[in-house]
């Protein structure tokens, strides 16, 4: 019976499904083990052959967790918000709710395009998912839990002394009583003190406005990446070089009201609570830096002729003395203030170019200085002395408070803009040549000079000393600082989560929570409205009755009871940060699920607590991560959740590469050159579609010409043999590059169970590696080989009688190495091990149940369709996901004897297999008995016979 994987593969996907093989219980007596992978965004592009590598991998584990005694939580959703839909709604005039839906469930969408649908195709892969617990982001019934979070936070304030969140209306309670002159709360930094009586004087519009400096989702007048082209804000990771990674559009920084979140207040613990996560340390490092914590003290520098103080924060007061000018941000809100009228022109230059680099780019451009003068002075808080102030655009608003005493003897960044601007550079090292280049190590053996009251003492005492001093004269306080800046949560477009939000005053007000979800309204365009707005803006229905408490037309808002509604949607970010624990409540149609009233049962978020193993791309490091770990602590400090932490364990999966195909089109004209000949041309090297060129890099020149257009009467100057060979180069498979290979096409053509094997044999789960088509063929010829040993010609046969001591020593050894592999995730070796275990068992013609039946079990998390159609012809009646995982039994791997060899005068001349419980004179005694040692010997008396139990026999004379 051949292998027809295509036939057995079909029959156990659908039996997955019609027997909820895989649908988990929140009531158990096994320990529950929670796996999870970072759910995709559902583009209509589809599934490529990297995509499944750590879901291949997380299934693997989910499955082996099975076998080894534990219930099994492995849900799948999708990330269905965001700006690729959108920006594809406005190109085709398509609703984002309709692609999104046909690009998960697959069909034709209305521009009659054939979309094969992620459900699709991660079901052609055989995952163990759970998919009655599947969310959808954009779904209003998962959303409308989104914006009751959301609510949450906006009634939430950070509260230091407990360092916890903690209700609103508790501090309203200690403003009345008290003030806010003693709380030690996260605010906006310029909050103005007041007490109890003035507290109580104030009407509620005031009162809310004070209140909004404090809570945790907040208003606030925000440096952005606006990106006019898309008409909407950017996080960081959303631009590449400048320009939006989407559409590759300019991107300028922007002051804009947005809502935010406050996440400055988490900083420390999330910086402290890393150690005690399963984490790489390369990830916590990252997350560290992001986070960035330094302590030194915040320092005042008072600009000359003006009331105006300069703030910046410093992690080396104890260089004080060696201030030679000082830097502002572009976008600091002293720089138009204080430019004298000389300046002001090329001041405005300068901060319109500056607006128009990301920040990421202004970090990471040490190469190129700039800055300019803006012709006013600060006083040395010490000294008095004038410092020039300058605006450069290295230093960042959204860092520190936007502004930097320069040093240029003690920081590269500072010598370099010195230097290129002639600026005086003042040692305050003793000993220290600073010709060349800036000290910037903390050396406590280095004195400091030309300091005043710190001079002679390093730095650790000069630290102390100066922050002292600072106090003392009240020009300064000593900090600890975060680089960790609280997030933008607003976004300018249509297809993300509505806030549920009214305004009232110009004040924000919360819609309560049982009027939710918010459903996004229906309007024709996406586009942000020609006087700026958000798309929402275009919504002639996007207004809240406070009396019927419901949306209804903008036509009745009369600012007494409706009122306008918010236009701005929250970001991707926000339905990501929580849905691991939307996950944990059973699905809606479900017996006793409480889906609808609340976000996650309590019965469901006690027993699953967090994510046990969490699998996704390292990219997500300082976004998603960082957000859904604070938005779980702050669901843990208002006791919505049981945990501290949402991921226990995580691994970061490499990617796989793709390899790209080019064609050489010589200069100015439609002729193509191959690519051995190309060096004797102006060539241009063009992407193009890998699936036209074949193992051995031939274009299919006929193909080409039909794949495109523009290549119709392309000519082509071909090798010798009359081929056209293409070039080839390693990078990111991606649409863009043609360089995509569809893992529909690998599962119809070599079968799931090769592709799932293939991708984890490629190399370790955490490294990239490129992808080989041509590779497939040995991992499906050991499937087939897998398939042999069941099988005599067409007929299964499993012998029942005892295997040899061979077979079970080859069983137990493969035991021992697939488990370890898949305990430290070393997917690959397992592979290897399977391999190597079929052809040794092959060699044996072993047909044992004892032996076949564990191996099927071991290999069932790697390749599961094949392992339960096996199963099934053993003549089990059950899934085989259930099944005991095989024991190791060391016995069956200890030699009970030993292939002697037989030298004479030192060389060998035959082996001998003995027992090694033998003695060295029963050894002696066998040997000599044996006729080719009589032949050897030919009639002579030995002078000795030298024998080590378990190794050699050597007969000497």
């Amino acid at each position: 019976m051949s292998y027809n994987f295509n036939t057995i593969e079909a029959k156990w996907q659908k039996y997955w499904e019609q027997n909820h093989t895989f649908k988990s219980s929140n009531k158990s007596d096994k320990p529950k083990y929670y796996v999870l992978d970072m759910f995709p965004y559902p583009s209509g592009a589809g599934l490529h052959v990297g995509h499944p590598l750590g879901y291949i991998a997380s299934d693997i584990f989910a499955r082996y967790k099975r076998h080894t005694g534990f219930n099994v939580l492995h849900p799948q959703g999708y990330d269905s918000f965001g700006l690729p839909a959108e920006q594809y709604a406005i190109l085709t005039g398509q609703h984002p709710a309709d692609t999104t839906k046909v690009n998960i469930e697959g069909g034709t969408d209305k521009a009659g395009n054939q979309i094969a649908g992620y459900r699709n195709q991660l079901d052609k892969i055989g995952f163990s998912f759970d998919w009655s617990r599947e969310v959808r982001t954009s779904d209003p019934e998962y959303y409308k839990w989104t914006q009751w979070i959301f609510i949450q936070l906006f009634e939430s304030y950070y509260c230091f002394d407990e360092n916890k969140a903690r209700p609103i209306t508790e501090l309203v309670q200690v403003f009345e009583a008290s003030g806010n002159q003693e709380v030690n709360v996260a605010c906006d930094e310029e909050v103005l003190s007041f007490t109890a009586a003035q507290w109580r004087e104030w009407d509620r519009k005031e009162q809310e406005a004070i209140l909004l400096q404090y809570r945790l989702a907040f208003l606030a007048e925000t440096e952005v990446n606006w990106c006019p082209e898309l008409g909407t804000v950017l996080a960081n990771d959303e631009i590449v070089n400048g320009v939006s990674e989407r559409g590759g559009h300019p991107v300028v920084r922007k002051k804009m009201k947005q809502w935010s979140m406050r996440i400055s207040a988490y900083a420390e613990r999330l910086l402290q609570d890393l150690e005690s996560l399963d984490w790489t340390e390369s990830l916590k490092e990252t997350q560290r830096n992001w986070i960035g914590r330094s302590t030194g003290a915040q320092v005042k520098f008072k600009v000359q002729n003006d009331e105006a103080f300069i703030e910046v924060f410093t992690t080396r007061p104890d260089t004080i003395f060696g201030v030679s000018f000082m830097t502002l941000a572009p976008e600091h809100s002293l720089v138009q203030k204080i430019t004298t009228e000389k300046q002001k022109e090329a001041v405005k230059q300068y901060v319109e170019a500056a607006a128009k680099r990301s920040e990421r780019e202004r970090m990471s451009d040490v190469k190129h200085i700039s800055g300019v003068f803006t012709g006013a002075y600060a006083l040395h808080p010490f000294t008095q002395e004038p410092i020039p102030i300058w605006v450069g655009d290295y230093v960042l608003a959204s860092y520190g408070t936007g502004a930097v005493m320069a040093v240029p003897c003690g920081d590269q960044r500072d010598y370099d803009f010195a230097k290129h601007f002639d600026i005086p550079i003042i040692n305050i090292f003793e000993g220290v040549d600073i010709s060349q280049e800036a000290f910037t190590e903390k050396d406590n053996q280095v004195k400091l000079t030309n300091s005043d009251f710190l001079n002679g003492l390093t730095y650790e005492s000069g630290m102390q000393k100066a922050i002292e001093k600072l106090e003392q004269e009240k020009q300064g306080v000593e900090k600890t600082n975060y680089r960790l800046r609280d997030a933008v949560f607003s976004r300018q477009r249509y297809w993300g989560e509505p806030f549920p939000v009214y305004y009232k005053n110009g004040l924000p007000q919360t819609i309560a929570p049982k009027h939710l979800p918010i459903v996004l309204p229906e309007i024709e365009k996406y586009l942000p409205t020609e006087s700026g707005e958000p798309p929402l803006g275009r919504a002639d229905i996007w207004a809240w009755d406070t009396v019927k408490n419901q949306v209804v037309s903008n036509q009745e808002i009369d600012h007494k009871n409706i009122f306008p509604l918010e236009l701005n949607t929250m970001p991707g970010w926000a339905g990501s940060s929580w849905y691991f624990f939307r996950y944990m409540e059973p699905g809606k149609h479900e017996e006793n699920s409480k889906r609808d009233s609340v976000f996650a049962s309590a019965e469901a978020l006690n027993y699953w607590e967090n994510v046990d193993l969490y699998i996704g791309g390292s990219e997500h490091a300082t976004g998603h991560l960082l957000y859904a770990r604070f938005w779980t602590k702050f669901l843990n400090d208002r006791q919505f959740v049981p945990v501290n932490e949402p991921f226990k364990k995580l691994i970061n999966q490499g990617m796989i590469l793709g390899e790209s195909a080019f064609v050489y089109r010589i200069a100015n004209q439609n002729k193509f050159v191959s690519a051995g000949l190309k060096d004797n041309y102006d060539t241009q090297a063009i992407h193009v579609d890998v699936s036209l060129v074949n193992n051995s890099n031939e274009l299919d020149i006929e193909g080409f010409k039909n794949w495109r257009e523009e290549y119709k009467e392309a000519t082509f100057i071909t090798e010798d043999d009359a081929t056209y060979q293409v070039g080839r180069e390693v990078e990111k498979m991606s649409k863009s590059k043609y360089n995509v290979v569809n893992p529909d096409v690998i599962c119809q053509e070599y079968g799931a169970d090769t592709l799932r094997m293939y991708e984890m044999f490629l190399g370790p789960l955490e490294q990239s590696k490129p992808w080989n088509t041509a590779g497939l063929s040995g991992v499906h010829n050991f499937l087939k080989k897998l398939w042999k040993l069941y099988h005599k010609g067409d007929e299964f046969v499993i012998s029942e009688e005892q295997p040899s001591n061979d077979a079970l020593k080859i069983l137990h050894k493969t035991i021992k190495k697939v488990r370890e592999d898949i305990e430290a995730f070393s997917f690959n070796t397992s592979v290897s091990t399977f391999m190597i275990c079929v052809n040794e068992l092959a060699a044996l013609k072993c047909n044992a149940r004892a032996v076949l039946e564990p191996l099927v079990i071991l290999i069932a998390p790697y390749a599961p369709h094949i392992a339960e159609e096996l199963w099934e012809k053993m003549g089990h009646k059950q899934s085989i996901s259930f099944a005991d995982y095989p024991i190791f039994e060391e016995k069956f791997l200890k030699e009970s004897s030993k292939n002697y060899p037989i030298s004479f005068n030192g060389k060998m001349r035959f082996t001998l297999e003995l027992s090694l419980e033998l003695s060295k004179d029963e050894i002696e005694q066998i040997v000599m008995a044996d006729e080719r040692t009589q032949k050897q010997l030919a009639g002579r008396t030995p002078k000795k016979v030298i024998i080590v139990p378990g190794k050699i026999v050597n007969i000497v004379g």
